[in-house]
């Protein structure tokens, strides 16, 4: 499965299936005059979703007015397959970790990972982080991403996306994977700026609190 014939073959399976159902879903979204002014505004963006949605998160960006975005993607050889199926959906990866970036982070990559996606918004581009990846726990932030958004200064932007009917893995945060012809929902968290003296521990509670509740809000709406 890890070879890199296998992975590029399943890798254009899995991007073809994804854009065949983002084409189909019937998507509404809930309060999009948020993303509205962060497009509109322009410069660099940090972009929030939980790692479950990984498989949905691509379809609500729009390419031809957002502006240019990067996806953290973890090093491993699982990561290597997505990472190839995001880069078809316009969402080139940057190969890290979004824990805490300690010793052994560094060594998976997350070090050159923190400092590229700095530049990256010192550039005013968007990044795009499943802040619980890339083992979780499931819903629970890791201090990665309120870290870089200290440190950048950027803009955070939280969504929640949800489609029905969809297939949800069994994996550890039971993934959702969409179905064509289904019904999708966006909801979007107004921006918010972290604070240079922010505690971090506080922070990502704060954000977890709030990305589980507008997830659990398209899930609703998506019902």
């Amino acid at each position: 499965m890890r070879h890199p014939w296998v992975q590029a073959a399943l890798s254009w399976v899995f991007y073809s299936w994804l854009k065949f159902c983002f084409t189909t879903i019937r998507w509404s979204h809930e309060n999009r005059a948020a993303v509205e002014r962060v497009w509109e505004a322009g410069g660099p963006v940090i972009v929030l979703f939980w790692h479950s949605r990984v498989a949905l998160g691509p379809a609500v960006w729009d390419h031809t007015r957002g502006q240019e975005i990067r996806a953290l993607v973890s090093m491993s050889p699982d990561g290597e397959f997505f990472a190839r199926a995001m880069e078809k959906l316009g969402f080139p990866a940057v190969r890290g970790s979004s824990s805490k970036k300690t010793a052994l982070d560094k060594a998976k990559g997350g070090g050159a990972a923190f400092r590229e996606l700095l530049r990256w918004l010192k550039g005013g581009g968007a990044v795009a982080i499943t802040p619980d990846g890339p083992r979780g726990p499931a819903e629970e932030m890791a201090e990665g991403a309120a870290m870089l958004a200290k440190t950048s200064g950027a803009p955070v932007l939280m969504f929640g996306v949800a489609c029905n009917p969809a297939i949800r893995l069994g994996t550890w945060d039971r993934s959702v994977v969409p179905l064509p012809f289904s019904r999708g929902v966006v909801v979007w968290e107004d921006p918010v700026i972290a604070p240079r003296d922010a505690d971090l521990d506080e922070l990502r509670r704060a954000w977890s609190a709030r990305l589980t509740r507008v997830t659990d809000r398209a899930e609703e709406l998506a019902a």
